[in-house]
């Protein structure tokens, strides 16, 4: 499994699902992750990333919950969040790039409390996919908003 999560990342192919594939499952593991790190991955956290990655990506319910199956998957086998941030940084521009930062904060803020670890999660990633503080703050700012109304 993860030799062919490796090789969908890595690999440049003319077929344009397959690079959408990988920059699906590489925003879902990121999610996914965010949801996790406080060590409790419950339904708000669940839903909020079906939610999330639905919109974003237009799948349907059979398809988000395959995708964070198989990100699930590969958190729990991967020890680093690079390649992941890596995929999103090559195949997104920047504003794409911020609007992840913002599904990440929906899923952190999704239980009400921000754990540390969480926080560092997200400081982390936008450093990988080269998020500014200030953008990633007006993400935060854009996803508490949101969850208020």
């Amino acid at each position: 499994m993860l030799k062919k999560i490796k090789s969908l990342l890595t690999e440049k192919s003319s077929d344009s699902a397959q690079p959408k594939r990988s920059l699906e499952l590489a925003a879902a593991a990121l999610l996914v992750e965010a949801a996790i790190m406080d060590g409790n991955f419950d339904a708000a956290e669940h839903n909020t990333i079906a939610k999330l990655l639905s919109e974003r990506f237009s799948l349907g319910a059979a398809e988000v919950d395959e995708l964070i199956s198989e990100a699930k998957t590969e958190i729990e086998s991967s020890v680093e969040l690079y390649g992941f941030a890596r995929t999103i940084k090559d195949s997104m521009e920047h504003d794409e790039r911020v609007e992840i930062m913002e599904m990440l904060w929906r899923v952190v803020l999704a239980d009400g409390v921000v754990d540390d670890y969480e926080s560092n999660l997200i400081r982390r990633v936008a450093g990988l996919i080269y998020v500014s503080d200030r953008d990633s703050g007006l993400a935060r700012q854009r996803a508490i908003a949101d969850g208020q109304t």
